[in-house]
């Protein structure tokens, strides 16, 4: 068994009168790669939000690699990288030059070879003196995914890293993403709506409705349990979609 990188136990978070998450308990390994997914009001976006500290859960435990949210939050954010289509770039630097400004923040002294390594890594070396306001969304995740990375954190969290990507891009992404889970021993935990990049990548995954975790396991085991044919049909089933024989 490998390290555990992420350990959240029992994690209970209410808005009002609304209980958006009810009792998860979510456990990522290092090297281990792990689908959080569930539809629209699952409550996913708020258990990704109590994992990177944003906001405060109820009740329940967060350790991020022996650190305790929200006390030891700016120890546990170390170890974390957060990657996600919609996080701004500064605009008018070069992709070099604001992969060294991400990299002053996280306190890496000289990044020149870690930023080479993740230019490379992702096959964008030609980026590097381009102005981040002239790049394409697929360019945009691409370098979003090299700035996660660049202070070796133990587990990157991924929202919906491929949406709206080209499918060659979307290769490069995961292809990038699982040399780092094999290589670098970075463990990985990816929200998406896109079951099949879920099959591709993910080795683990977790469904959540209602605020529950309602499945988990290898995607062939979670697949075997609803009786369906692949995990879109457990996504399908699980927001209450009936989805006909012609439709399979």
């Amino acid at each position: 068994m490998n390290p555990v990188v992420l350990d959240a136990t029992s994690l209970r978070k209410t808005f009002g009168d609304h209980l958006a998450v009810d009792g998860i308990s979510l456990r990522v390994e290092e090297c281990e790669r792990v689908g959080l997914l569930g539809p629209n009001g699952a409550g996913k976006t708020t258990t990704l939000l109590m994992l990177l500290g944003a906001i405060l859960a109820d009740s329940g435990t967060i350790n991020i690699d022996g650190f305790t949210l929200p006390k030891q939050r700016s120890k546990a954010m170390e170890r974390v990288g957060f990657v996600a289509g919609y996080l701004p770039l500064p605009q008018h630097l070069t992709v070099r030059e604001a992969l060294e400004f991400f990299a002053g923040l996280y306190g890496i002294r000289s990044p020149g070879p870690d930023i080479d390594a993740a230019l490379e890594r992702f096959r964008i070396p030609h980026l590097a003196l381009k102005r981040c306001e002239t790049l394409s969304s697929g360019q945009r995740t691409l370098v979003g995914i090299c700035k996660a990375i660049l202070h070796r954190p133990k587990l990157v969290v991924l929202d919906e890293p491929t949406a709206s990507l080209d499918p060659d891009v979307a290769l490069r992404v995961r292809t990038g993403l699982r040399e780092l889970s094999e290589q670098e021993g970075m463990a990985l935990l990816v929200t998406s709506h896109d079951m099949l990049e879920v099959e591709r990548l993910c080795e683990r995954v977790v469904f959540i409705a209602n605020g529950r975790v309602v499945a988990e396991g290898q995607p062939h085991e979670v697949i075997e349990q609803y009786g369906v044919a692949d995990l879109e049909s457990v996504f399908l089933a699980l927001a209450g979609i009936h989805i006909s024989e012609e439709e399979r």
